[in-house]
């Protein structure tokens, strides 16, 4: 991955970074999110999240993350409500993750890193013809984001976990029965959302973030099977796929909306994330 490069000096921290740092832009992903910042709005709908399992198409290595495709040529399987003001159809999903358990989510929380995060890829199918017309036009792109953090074993993501062995190489795909996306989703649906980017090049600021407040529970096991899978392709070095997530960006002049009111610092909700 040609954006991949070494941190030096970073004893305990990723070894691996984007070295597309810097864009220019102005509405770079990932950020820092912090509750006291974050604006309560009550005019933020409910997301309304409607996946057909049956849509579901391959799983492969990209040479960056593992990836699930989906069929986008029908509005099948979808969202809309929430922030977005039309239909995403769903293009694919991804994950996120560090060399330890102690940092690999690209959001962070009040400077807290997760393990690992989730990213759900839509598009706006009313705007315009496909995802890479998308990709390079406003609101052109929405993106869920689910942090996992360790605890119990995931029944609905053990799937995916089977089939990595297969995957293991850069390039390397499998296919996949069908598979609900909405079974990595949690079940309390408040979010935080703000106007960002890919993180991944070309880095385009198209994209409305919508961010679950409530990690998703994963095993340790599960989150170490993503550790196995390598940057490299067959007969190349082995790179271990690991930090491939991108630092967090400056916020700038940005407000990060939240659609569930923020509970007083100490109280039982607030301290329980």
């Amino acid at each position: 991955w040609q954006h991949l490069c070494p941190v030096g000096g970073r004893e305990s921290g990723p070894t691996v970074s984007l070295c597309a740092i810097s864009s220019g832009g102005t509405r770079q992903s990932p950020i820092n999110i912090r509750w006291r910042d974050s604006v309560y709005d009550p005019r933020l709908k409910s997301l309304q999240v409607s996946y057909a399992a049956t849509s579901c198409l391959h799983v492969w290595n990209t040479g960056y993350f593992f990836q699930v495709e989906f069929d986008d040529s029908t509005e099948g399987s979808g969202i809309s409500g929430g922030p977005l003001e039309n239909h995403y159809r769903l293009k694919q999903f991804h994950f996120h993750w560090g060399a330890a358990n102690a940092w690999g989510s690209e959001h962070t929380v009040d400077d807290r890193a997760y393990p690992a995060e989730l990213h759900l890829v839509h598009w706006n199918s009313v705007k315009y013809q496909n995802y890479k017309e998308a990709i390079m036009g406003e609101n052109g792109v929405a993106v869920i984001g689910v942090f996992l953090q360790l605890g119990a074993h995931h029944e609905g993501l053990q799937k995916l976990v089977e089939v990595l062995p297969e995957i293991k190489h850069k390039g390397a795909r499998a296919t996949m029965g069908p598979f609900q996306p909405s079974c990595l989703l949690p079940t309390c649906r408040d979010y935080w959302t703000y106007p960002g980017s890919l993180t991944t090049p070309p880095l385009t600021e198209s994209v409305t973030w919508i961010i679950q407040k409530q990690p998703i529970e994963v095993a340790p096991n599960q989150l170490a099977a993503f550790r196995t899978l390598l940057f490299s392709a067959l007969g190349e070095e082995e790179q271990m796929m690991v930090n491939n997530n991108r630092p967090v960006q400056p916020l700038m002049n940005r407000e990060i909306r939240s659609s569930f009111q923020a509970v007083e610092e100490g109280s039982e909700v607030g301290s329980n994330l």
